[in-house]
This record gives structure tokens, C-alpha cells and sequence, in this order.
């Protein structure tokens, strides 16, 4: 059975951080913060480990991100941004509706694997209700975008006679996400209880597939 990603290691400042380059120090630390926001949630972790973790001090962290709770929102923030920028990527209006869908599913499915610690974050936002996500100017901006981009393309799909008439884009949008985020937030539970790890490649592959299967049988006509 695989492990979790172990933590990030220090990074120093002869590798990666760069104290004379603002942009790339406030990279490493979000970095470092984000595997550590992650792993130990917005209570249980501490600026002075995360600037242990860095070649910037405590003093920079400060600087840029003013407390905790900015850099915390500063992570949330740069978690959406990345997978938004990769299904805008996709460019569905180009493609065949169930192409295009099919794809979407791949990608936030095959994201979530490759990025449990955006899962985790979501869990630990979650137990916060929240309240953090208020904050998020941009993150609401592009997830309403997202929303827009799926709407326009089961409408589409819809003119077209592929997909329902009835669809309700919401629907749709929360049935992907909770298939793709449940196979890393219950990866090992289901572990330890079913002897069955999803996470492993092949079974994660199926599960993919299986996936993609579900929401096209849910849209189509």
C-alpha cells in the first residue's frame, strides 16, 4: 500500500528561494505552507516551522502575508488558481460535447490524485465552514467562470440532442467533484476496511474511467 507524499524538504537558500527575488521567495513559502497547512490544518500549524522549512524568516512571512490567516488564504487561493488554469486549458468549446465533458472529469480526477493536499485543504476549509473562503476574490471569480464554462457546454450539448434538456449545471459540477474527490479523502479508509487501495495506479485508472462513465450516463439524452 503507498504512503502519503512525505513533506516538502527544507528549502535553502542556495536552491530554490531566492531572498533578493520577492515572487520566488513568496512561492517557496506557499509551497512549504501548503503541504503544512495541509497536513496539520490552520490550527495545528505554526508560522515558525513553516519559516524553518524556508530560507525566509518568520519576519518575511510576516511581510508578505501579514498572519497566519493570510497565508492560509494566500494557499487557498493559489490551490484554485492552478487547477482552474488547467481545466480553462481545455478550451471544451472547441471540442465535441462529450468529448469535452469527458475530458473535464479526466482532468479533475487525475488533478485530485496528483494533488491530495488541495483535497485536504478543501476538508480542512470545510471544518472551518468556510469562513476563510470569503476572502477569496479571485478564487470565487474563476469558479464562477468554471460554472459558466460548464453551462454553456451542456447547453450546447443540449442543442445538439447529446445531452438532457434538464440538466442543472450545479448538479453536475458537485456530482464530479465529489466522484473525484472521494477516491483521495477516503482513499485509506477504504484501505484499511475494504483492503482495496485506490490509489494504487491500475485501480486508480478503472476508477477514472468508471468515473468519466458516470457523468456522461448522467448527461446524456
Amino acid at each position: 500500500m503507498k504512503k502519503p507524499t512525505a513533506a516538502p524538504k527544507k528549502i535553502s537558500a542556495t536552491s530554490n528561494a531566492r531572498i533578493n527575488d520577492p515572487e520566488r521567495t513568496k512561492e517557496d513559502i506557499l509551497e512549504i505552507a501548503t503541504h503544512a497547512f495541509a497536513r496539520d490544518g490552520l490550527a495545528g500549524s505554526r508560522i515558525n516551522d513553516i519559516g524553518g522549512l524556508t530560507a525566509a524568516s518568520k519576519r518575511m512571512i510576516y511581510y508578505y502575508f501579514e498572519n497566519k490567516e493570510g497565508l492560509y488564504r494566500a494557499v487557498l487561493e493559489r490551490c484554485y488558481a492552478d487547477i482552474r488554469s488547467r481545466e480553462e486549458a481545455i478550451r471544451v468549446e472547441d471540442l465535441p460535447p462529450e468529448e469535452a465533458l469527458a475530458r473535464l472529469v479526466r482532468l479533475k480526477f487525475t488533478y485530485h490524485m496528483e494533488h491530495p493536499e488541495f483535497v485536504r485543504l478543501v476538508m480542512v476549509e470545510n471544518i472551518h465552514q468556510g469562513e476563510h473562503m470569503g476572502f477569496l476574490k479571485e478564487a470565487k471569480t474563476r469558479g464562477l467562470f468554471a460554472l459558466q464554462q460548464l453551462t454553456r457546454l451542456l447547453e450546447r450539448g443540449a442543442a445538439m440532442g447529446v445531452f438532457r434538456q434538464d440538466l442543472n449545471p450545479i448538479d453536475v459540477h458537485t456530482s464530479i467533484s465529489a466522484l473525484c474527490f472521494y477516491n483521495v479523502s477516503n482513499r485509506w479508509t477504504v484501505a484499511h476496511l475494504l483492503e482495496h487501495d485506490m490509489g494504487e495506479e491500475q485501480h486508480a485508472e478503472k476508477r477514472r474511467e468508471a468515473v468519466v462513465d458516470e457523468i456522461l450516463r448522467l448527461c446524456r439524452r
